[in-house]
């Protein structure tokens, strides 16, 4: 979740950036000399609507701005879209780690009635992948004969309201899903167990290393039991164990350390810190 957030960070400065971009008005006539009135008097109106003034315009305003706009826009809903793919992949019934609400009566699948199908986020996904679409449309615009037809006219009046109104809704439907999202802490546990301790793996390369062993000898001991304890599914600190090279050259109690998981935790606090979220 930090990560998100600190994603959707990122993603809030690039919109402020684009407002800065898009929110600009001109009304130097049509081709942009200021032939019927002067630049007084548009740097007035384009004030009281609170916009900026373009500094350089012709008939129309540059479409750069749109497209950068569209793709801003793009980028903060393929960010939803990433969030909403790894709910989905989390809600898999064999992982089962997190699950958007599901209401008394909702059902998920009409085929197999066991299911609970994450369809928010699968919903978030595919209107990702609308709003990208658009991006091509809006980098087409930008390209005006003589600086100054209306090609693009159409396509915005299509593509603006489609883009903006999608976002908003995903945006909400997401923060729905995020607020009564269900965490089962205890499956989280499970899938680590299933790994038979092999995530510890470095911590042990790296205990033997620190004791003075060099790293390719290390390596050597280490992997092999790695290997055989994917294929063989036992634990791998008893494979670890059962090696006097490495018993001999680490501890019990730093064996300990190595396959402690909250190790992992130390510096949580640090990084929520620099998230900002401390």
């Amino acid at each position: 979740m930090a990560l998100w957030y600190t994603e959707m960070q990122r993603n809030l400065q690039r919109f402020k950036q684009v407002r800065e971009e898009i929110e600009v008005g001109k009304m130097s006539g049509a081709v942009g000399t200021f032939a019927n009135i002067p630049p007084e008097i548009e740097s007035y109106v384009c004030k009281h609507l609170g916009i900026g003034t373009a500094p350089v315009s012709t008939q129309t305003l540059q479409r750069d701005r749109h497209a950068y706009y569209i793709a801003t826009l793009a980028l903060i809903a393929t960010s939803l879209e990433k969030f909403a793919v790894e709910i989905r992949n989390l809600q898999k019934t064999e992982t089962r780690e997190v699950e958007e609400a599901f209401a008394k009566g909702q059902k998920g699948s009409s085929a197999m009635p066991h299911k609970r199908n994450p369809i928010g986020s699968e919903n978030i996904t595919g209107i990702s992948r609308v709003i990208r679409g658009y991006i091509t449309t809006a980098y087409e615009n930008v390209p005006l004969w003589h600086e100054r037809d209306i090609s693009h006219s159409s396509a915005e009046r299509i593509m603006l309201p489609d883009v903006t109104i999608a976002l908003d809704y995903a945006l909400n439907r997401f923060t729905n899903i995020v607020d009564r999202l269900t965490v089962f802490e205890d499956n989280m546990r499970n899938n680590i167990d299933k790994t038979f301790g092999l995530i510890f793996s470095q911590r042990v390369l790296l205990a033997l290393i620190n004791k003075g062993m060099v790293r390719e000898e290390a390596y050597d001991k280490v992997q092999p039991k790695a290997m055989i304890s994917w294929e063989t599914k036992t634990p791998f600190r008893e494979l670890i164990e059962q090696d006097e090279s490495i018993t001999s050259v680490l501890t019990k109690e730093e064996l300990d350390e190595c396959f402690d998981p909250k190790h992992h935790l130390n510096q949580v606090d640090t990084i929520f810190e620099r998230a900002g979220l401390a």
